[in-house]
């Protein structure tokens, strides 16, 4: 996780992100800061190794509290580096995380995507695809942020099979990232089918996880609205499963949705309206996990 050192709301990223509400504020980076620093002692209070990384003020990377994007790491020993849309955002590819991460992963290989930048085509990590780690599956939506080329290079490279589909919010508009509208947990699978209006590549999406063994809790435009697809499941260090979700999100869900996740896994959740207004993210797009 990294701890910003000035969120604020970035105008390269509301071209397409249209989650992004300005509050007008000027204390947006001071209560950013304050929701980041509970999120984590709230993790770290349920027994979950956190390592957090203090951003730099210089270069400005608005958006630095989001990780996830520009790089994953994985079981097999990669770590993938990828291309971002925002040219702000290239610049979170900083020296010092990219050393602790060495460290910290003792990774094998550097499987490195940005040199698709040049030619205009992203792939913004574990925001434009949902992993399905055991099985090897991507599941992504089509936008601006996941370009089709990319995604077949990641998929070489690391032997993953691509299930790509349209996904819309209520105003027709794509929809920037997957994970704002599914998430897919050992067990249980969160998904807007709401948002994928094609009703074959619906049926493609809900027969892979059912293949998987996923009970699918599905969501709603409004609660997607509410963040309640930018969910995470992670583990404790003695092996707990836990969701993690922004207070919005949980406050979405209906008592059904919220007994069949915590059927499965045990669920924290933390106030990061701030961040979730100005950055268009929530506690997801906050966590970048790494396997070592």
């Amino acid at each position: 996780m990294v701890r910003p050192a000035r969120f604020a709301f970035n105008e390269e990223t509301a071209q397409n992100n249209y989650f992004q509400q300005p509050s007008g504020s000027e204390s947006v980076a001071e209560k950013a800061l304050e929701e980041f620093d509970t999120f984590v002692r709230l993790l770290r209070a349920n027994d979950v190794d956190v390592t957090v990384v203090q951003d730099s003020p210089e270069p400005w990377t608005p958006d630095s509290i989001f990780p996830n994007n520009w790089f994953s790491s994985h079981l097999t020993g990669e770590l993938v580096l990828y291309p971002m849309f925002a040219p702000n955002r290239r610049q979170e590819r900083k020296r010092e995380v990219l050393e602790l991460l060495r460290r910290k992963m003792n990774h094998r290989k550097v499987v490195d995507l940005t040199p698709w930048e040049e030619e205009g085509e992203f792939l913004e990590g574990t925001g434009s695809m949902i992993f399905d780690r055991d099985r090897g599956v991507a599941y992504c939506c089509r936008s601006p942020r996941t370009s089709e080329k990319v995604l077949a290079e990641f998929c070489s490279r690391m032997n993953y099979d691509a299930l790509l589909f349209d996904a819309v919010d209520a105003q027709g508009n794509a929809i920037y990232h997957t994970n704002v509208m599914m998430e897919v947990g050992t067990q249980v699978a969160v998904i807007c089918l709401e948002t994928i209006r094609d009703e074959g590549e619906q049926r493609k999406v809900v027969s892979r996880l059912t293949a998987a063994g996923k009970i699918i809790v599905e969501i709603t435009l409004d609660q997607m609205n509410h963040f309640a697809g930018n969910m995470l499941e992670i583990k404790s260090r003695g092996g707990e499963p836990l969701m993690v979700m922004s207070s919005s999100a949980r406050k979405a869900l209906t008592p059904d949705q919220e007994r069949t996740i915590a059927t499965f896994t045990r669920i924290l959740s933390s106030d990061l309206g701030t961040i979730e207004a100005n950055g268009g993210g929530s506690a997801r797009c906050m966590v970048a996990e790494i396997f070592c």
